[in-house]
């Protein structure tokens, strides 16, 4: 099976938004793909929907075991170690400082940082061991989702930036670790896009509703798909670290 498939992607939160679309964009392009994902009915859609190309894992991104299980079923299923991974999953906060729930905020830390750091070691350690022997013939990949929230910091939001601020921080320090070893590491920080996002964030419908007119016509997840692709499909010593993707009219954040 793994003659088939020019690469092999794990990708986290694959069932929805960002994830999905990414999973669409690299088995259309010839990507075997392991997903991983909460929603277990979606995963079994997207098997059915995607055919062979696909292989689900439900289980929760800030779980050690289940990242684990991610790598192994790359091998097990494409026959091959994964070259791509895209750190994807995460959750969004409403809330300020001030005001932030933070039973809430402890989970998204799990998720958005420790969840992101232990995804974040397992794929450099693979990939620092197979670039000993393949780079500059193939690339390896590892694709980080920021946020401008992470960038410039907006006080409706500033909690969940704070943990994106420090998404940023470990794919820049991972970059400087890795990149002279032949591993690619790249940040994708979109803007505003409607995903389902906003209402899982417990985002004021009526802001995000302003936000949408202030700055629209808005991203699509495939519009951030693209981007990952345009990413990770570059010759393996050309090196995108870092890409900001904004609607056209949104000057902030």
């Amino acid at each position: 099976m793994s003659g088939r498939y020019s690469r092999i992607a794990i990708i986290t939160g694959s069932t929805s938004g960002f994830g999905e679309a990414v999973a669409n964009k690299f088995i259309s392009a010839g990507f075997g793909v392991v997903g991983t994902g909460r929603n277990k009915e979606m995963l079994a859609k997207m098997e059915q929907d995607l055919g062979n190309a696909f292989y689900g894992l439900s289980g929760d991104a800030s779980d050690d075991a289940v990242l684990e299980s991610l790598f192994t079923a790359a091998v097990d299923r494409f026959k091959r170690p994964a070259d791509v991974v895209v750190a994807n999953a995460g959750r969004g906060l409403g809330g300020s400082v001030k005001d932030a729930d933070l039973d809430q905020f402890q989970d998204m830390l799990d998720v958005n940082v420790t969840g992101t750091l232990m995804l974040l070691q397992k794929a450099a350690r693979q990939m620092v061991k197979k670039q000993s022997d393949d780079f500059p013939d193939q690339a390896a990949d590892i694709v980080i989702i920021g946020s401008v929230a992470g960038r410039n910091i907006s006080p409706f939001s500033a909690v969940y930036g704070a943990s994106k601020s420090a998404v940023h921080s470990l794919a820049e320090g991972l970059r400087r670790e890795v990149s002279p070893l032949g591993v690619r590491v790249s940040l994708v920080e979109p803007g505003l896009a409607l995903s389902g996002f906003q209402a899982a964030a417990g985002y004021d419908k009526e802001m995000v509703t302003t936000m949408v007119d202030k700055y629209g016509p808005v991203l699509a997840v495939t519009d951030i798909a693209d981007a990952v692709y345009y990413i990770v499909s570059r010759p393996p010593h050309v090196h995108v670290c870092d890409m900001v993707v904004r609607p056209t009219r949104m000057d902030y954040p």
